[in-house]
């Protein structure tokens, strides 16, 4: 991995090298980690919400078809 020197503005900004940027295009957003004097910049990863259907049991006596009275006996537990 290869050092940059980059200068910060007044307002704390700086530019991200292009080159990261072509590599890691998955969004507009990425996430900052300080580690004691460093400052980590990660590309926030697409989650996959397919992933995780079906994956959680209920015991519900209400009728599934009724989002609104499955919500309703939820909470009463």
């Amino acid at each position: 991995m290869r050092a940059v020197l980059k200068k910060m503005d007044d307002r704390g900004r700086i530019v991200i090298p292009a080159e990261w940027r072509k590599k890691r295009q998955r969004g507009t957003k990425v996430i900052l980690r300080i580690r004691g004097e460093f400052l980590e910049i990660l590309p926030q990863e697409k989650v996959n919400l397919t992933a995780f259907f079906d994956r959680a049991e209920v015991d519900a006596e209400a009728d599934l078809s009724n989002w609104h009275a499955v919500g309703r006996d939820l909470r009463k537990k």
